[in-house]
């Protein structure tokens, strides 16, 4: 290991001695009940819920995934994914938040999101508990295994061991984190690396800047190949195969495009709809559960949109500006998601490379600590405490919590254990499951007083249903059946839920006051 390589890992080993401190502070308040475990409590103040939720929400994607697609295509898929985030984070957090948090505690001081919508609609079966547990189970672990990707690609490039060893060691870490903790350190170290993720671009882009002579020479090289700095085109690499893998062609030194690719209203529509998951991202809707006041979720959201705008927009600009500086470092579209990596490691001091690195371990760890806790709170408290033993304790549940995080944890690993897994491949499908399942059920619930048991638990199957018939068999006819899964099986799902709603006896007296409590008396 040369000297350069040792204080990168100086770098990175002393900010997660930082984050495993975090967790040991914050265990015993944590392993006090599952309350405290699962929610912290309640306590949460504005910017740990502001910067935790976003945190938690982006994960290496941020750094990785969408630098990595701005780098292989351009700017159309990059910005307008981006642009669909920035709405769906401004109007979730104006308009879900509060009703989320009155409603949650309404519905029986609910501390899961599955308990939540059994809560809402007081059922005694815990059939929507059960449904909404197992689809998180299926669709964190998925999430999981992208941030087990993100681990493995980013040790393995910095430090050019295999890629399986390194997957699996950034895994275990990750693991005995979330176990130690709980919610509260999840939040609290969340709240850290929000802080070291934005440092992170914002040293990356200057950096770039410099490098590149000024921004208008990243600009101008962008403008140069054809359909990479658009809005409405999008650029083509040439490829030919190599070892089963689609690689750009290089010519004279310079990657080969082709002639660029339509980007219309329909394609645009597709890549505004990642906003649409939000509805029904539990990372992010536990944080509006959990602030100690709903009059400080205001200040929540200015933080939380400013961050989103920033980080959003410079990530982007960084793989626009990694085509020009590294024009023919990655030539896969797998490996254009290590270009982050390669702009620290090659214009950063390593000691700071190491630390800007720890901004790409800091993204991963505060998402994957998220997916693992949520994940086995849906199976602990929801189905083993919620239905196979009532009266179990908190420390029975507590215990099947931590076995549930190992065999989540395994599942993850097994399925990331393909070294030529697209990040923002995985992540979208994930996003579009629970955006599907779990959005159009939140919004209805919230704000629908007629939505009934039996709608919630055909508008969960629905949805979820859509994306995998969408993503592996619709989508291939093409054309305009290309879109992102995500906006057809959310637009299904809600007509689903309203069509079998109305279908179906109202609800009882008392669900409907619950909803017109938790719609107009202001929570503490």
């Amino acid at each position: 290991m040369d000297n350069q390589t040792l204080q990168i890992l100086i770098a990175m080993v002393i900010y997660m001695a930082v984050v495993i401190v975090i967790g040991l502070v914050f265990a015993k308040k944590a392993n006090k009940s599952s309350e405290n475990y699962f929610l912290g409590g309640r306590s949460l103040g504005p910017w740990v819920t502001a910067m935790s939720a976003e945190a938690s929400d982006m994960s290496g994607w941020l750094l990785m995934g969408l630098p990595g697609v701005a780098y292989w295509c351009g700017l159309a898929d990059a910005a307008w994914t981006a642009i669909g985030l920035a709405i769906g984070t401004y109007i979730n957090w104006l308009v879900v938040s509060k009703r989320l948090r009155r409603y949650s505690i309404r519905a029986n001081n609910a501390i899961t999101l599955p308990e939540f919508f059994s809560n809402r609609f007081r059922e005694k079966n815990k059939i929507v508990l059960t449904i909404a547990a197992l689809f998180i189970l299926v669709f964190f672990t998925v999430y999981a295994s992208s941030c087990f990707v993100t681990c493995g690609k980013l040790f393995s490039n910095l430090f050019g061991l295999d890629y399986v060893p390194m997957m699996i060691l950034g895994a275990v870490f990750v693991l005995v984190y979330t176990i130690i903790g709980g919610f509260l350190a999840e939040s609290a170290s969340d709240f850290m690396q929000g802080i070291v993720m934005f440092l992170a671009l914002g040293i990356i882009v200057v950096v770039c800047g410099i490098k590149a002579g000024g921004f208008e020479a990243i600009i101008e090289n962008a403008r140069s190949i054809p359909g990479f700095f658009e809005f409405f085109g999008l650029a083509q690499p040439e490829t030919t195969d190599v070892g089963g893998v689609a690689t750009q062609v290089v010519t004279n030194g310079q990657p080969v495009f082709g002639e660029p690719a339509p980007y219309g209203v329909l394609k645009i529509a597709s890549m505004l709809a990642w906003g649409l998951g939000y509805f029904g991202m539990p990372q992010v809707l536990l944080r509006f559960m959990a602030i100690r006041k709903e009059d400080e979720l205001k200040m929540s959201r200015r933080i939380a949109m400013i961050w989103v705008i920033i980080s959003l927009a410079v990530a982007v600009f960084i793989g626009i500006a990694g085509r020009h500086l590294f024009p023919t470092e990655h030539l896969t579209a797998s490996s254009a998601e290590n270009i982050f990596i390669t702009l620290s490691t090659s214009y950063l001091p390593p000691i700071f490379a190491g630390f800007v690195m720890a901004g790409i371990l800091a993204a991963t760890i505060s998402s994957s600590d998220s997916y693992l806790l949520i994940s086995a709170s849906a199976f602990s408290k929801n189905i083993f405490q919620g239905i196979f033993k009532k009266n179990a304790s908190d420390k029975q549940v507590m215990w099947v919590t931590r076995l549930t995080l190992l065999a989540i944890a395994l599942i993850a690993i097994v399925i990331a254990l393909d070294e030529d897994s697209v990040i923002f491949q995985i992540v979208s499908f994930a996003w579009a499951g629970f955006g599907a399942t779990f959005g159009p059920l939140m919004l209805f619930s919230l704000f629908w007083k007629r939505t009934t048991r039996a709608g919630a638990v055909a508008g969960m199957v629905s949805g979820a249903a859509m994306v995998f018939i969408w993503k592996l068999a619709i989508s291939k006819l093409g054309g305009v059946f290309g879109i992102y899964e995500l906006l057809p099986a959310f637009i299904f799902s809600s007509i689903v839920i309203v069509v079998v709603s109305l279908l179906t006896p109202a609800p009882s007296k008392e669900i409907e006051e619950d909803f017109e409590i938790a719609k107009t008396q202001k929570s503490i």
